[in-house]
This record gives structure tokens, C-alpha cells and sequence, in this order.
């Protein structure tokens, strides 16, 4: 009886831990893009929800009692790491689950692996505004990131739930796919893209005009974090002119004022750039989103070369 008693004990803790028939992982992310992309890969086997409303800057995102509750009764925590969700370790803290701390087993940090771009080479002063210290954050803004952000979530699906694995493995095989050919289609309707150059309103659109070759190096915001003004205003309507600049670009949460009068003095126009799913109406998830601002930009960009070249 006692060596029946061990070989159950041993059997018990040798096999990995996995979910109940009919149990869901329930499974809390920071943003809504990373929601979608879990949901995508785990669909009837997760529960998942995002902290951040895609209506507000992330950069500013002050959590609510009910997602303190959340963070407690989630086995997964899905975030993009590095510094841009600042009020995301005391979320984890108040939440006072160790296992979803940064580092830990429950806690999936969606920037591993993803080529980082804008990383600083020099020491950095609170003068040069909100700058990142471990590179550019906003690395959801390329289609090709997903692939990466994918497989990430797909190895720690299988990790906690290593019965479903070839499920995961499958949904993620459909998605990568469908990604194959978005990706081919994007590229087409962005051909024209490439090499023109747009003024931003912040710089969270390096990943996204990497992908479509677009140059953006000016931005509203004369520092990082900080909100435009009259002098900097002069500079990029001179500096728009010269190089031929015709689209501004805005997330919808920023004012759009500064946006619009920038727009008017340099004859151009302004595109809506979402930064995450369900920011603005027809982004309901990862493939509509995308959808969305790649219309956006080349409709933007062909619209305005168009009114230009009507002004000669």
C-alpha cells in the first residue's frame, strides 16, 4: 500500500500542470492588441481581458479596483515588458500575486525576442523628455512583430496546459498563415509608401513605417511627453514645406488641434493611426486593426499628393 501510495505521489507531481476538461486559463493582458493575439491563439480554452482602454495613451493608464480583482484570478499575465507600461509592476504588486511578477513563471513578456529599434546609445537626462531607456516600446505597431509575439504566447500556453498543446500549435499555425498573406496584401496597398515621409504625433510609429519603409522623424510633440508648441509648431511647418511633407499622423486619444492646424498650413492632411484594437470603430481585432491603418496611410499619403499636384 505504501508503494502503491508513492507511485501515485510521484505520477501526480511528474505530470506538467494542465486545466481541467471544460476549465479555461483565465489569462489578463495590458493591452487590447496582446488580448486579441491570446485570443486568436487560445480561443475556447481562454478566458482573457485588458487592463488599458484602447481610448486612452498608455503611457498614462491608472488601473481600477476591479482590475486589482482580475490580476489576483489570473494564472497568465500577458504585457509588453521594457518601461512603457509604468503602472504595471504596482498593478502586479497590489495584486500581490508573486507568480505574475515581472520575471516570474506567469508572467509573459511579450517583448522577448522582438528586434528593438530607436535603443539609446548615449546616457539619458529627465531634459530630453519621456524617452525609453531599453529602446523603442511600441513594437505591436508591426505586423511582423506578431509572428514573434505568437510564438511566445503559443510556448507558454503549452507549458501550463501541455493537453491542449497541439490545439495551441494549430490555431497558431492558421494565424501565422493568414499573417503570411495579410502581410503580402498590406505591402501592395502600401507599395507607394515607401520613402515618403509624414510628421507623427508622438514617436510610437517607428515599428509600423519600418515596415512600410516610411520615414517618420518629426513629431507634434517638440520632446517626448511633451505637448506641442508655438515655436516648435513654426519649425515643423517649415520643415514640412521643405521636405515636402502632406500627412500628419494622430492616435485619436491626443488633441487633434495642433494636428489639424499643422495640416492646414502645409496643405496636407491628417490620417488616424490607431495604437490599439478597438481604438476607433473597424479595429475590432489584430487583422482589422492592421486593415484599418494601412487604408489609412495610403489613402492619406495618395490623397494628399493628389490635392498637391492639383495646387501647382
Amino acid at each position: 500500500m505504501k508503494n502503491f501510495i508513492l507511485g501515485f505521489l510521484i505520477l501526480l507531481f511528474a505530470v506538467p500542470l494542465s486545466f481541467a476538461d471544460g476549465d479555461r486559463i483565465n489569462i489578463v493582458t495590458t493591452q487590447t492588441i496582446f488580448a486579441d493575439l491570446v485570443k486568436q491563439i487560445g480561443k475556447d480554452k481562454v478566458n482573457v481581458s485588458a487592463i488599458a482602454s484602447p481610448k486612452y495613451n498608455i503611457h498614462f493608464i491608472q488601473p481600477k479596483p476591479s482590475d486589482i480583482r482580475s490580476v489576483s484570478k489570473a494564472d497568465l499575465y500577458v504585457n509588453a515588458g521594457l518601461d512603457l507600461e509604468a503602472w504595471s509592476d504596482p498593478l502586479l504588486e497590489a495584486a500581490g500575486k508573486s507568480k505574475l511578477f515581472r520575471n516570474a513563471e506567469g508572467n509573459v513578456d511579450l517583448s522577448q525576442g522582438i528586434k528593438l529599434l530607436k535603443i539609446p546609445d548615449h546616457p539619458l537626462s529627465r531634459a530630453e523628455g519621456d524617452i525609453h531607456l531599453f529602446g523603442n516600446p511600441h513594437f505591436q505597431m508591426s505586423p511582423e512583430n506578431a509572428r514573434v509575439m505568437v510564438r511566445t504566447i503559443l510556448e507558454k500556453l503549452k507549458e501550463v496546459d501541455s493537453v491542449n498543446a497541439s490545439y495551441y500549435e494549430e490555431n497558431a499555425k492558421g494565424f501565422l498563415s493568414r499573417l503570411d498573406q495579410k502581410i503580402a496584401e498590406w505591402r501592395n496597398l502600401c507599395a507607394d509608401c515607401k520613402g515618403k515621409e509624414i510628421i507623427n504625433y508622438h514617436d510610437n510609429i517607428v515599428y509600423f513605417a519600418d515596415f512600410l519603409g516610411l520615414k517618420a522623424e518629426q513629431f507634434l510633440e517638440p520632446k517626448p511627453g511633451i505637448p506641442p508648441t508655438p515655436k516648435h509648431m513654426r519649425f515643423l511647418e517649415a520643415y514640412a514645406k521643405a521636405h515636402n511633407i502632406t500627412v500628419v499622423a494622430t492616435p485619436t486619444y491626443y488633441s487633434q488641434d495642433a494636428a489639424q492646424s499643422l495640416a492646414e498650413k502645409i496643405g496636407g492632411k491628417v490620417v488616424t493611426i490607431a495604437q490599439g484594437v478597438g481604438e476607433t470603430p473597424g479595429t475590432d481585432d489584430f487583422f482589422s486593426f492592421f486593415d484599418y491603418n494601412f487604408k489609412q496611410i495610403s489613402e492619406g499619403l495618395s490623397l494628399s499628393a493628389t490635392d498637391t499636384s492639383l495646387n501647382k
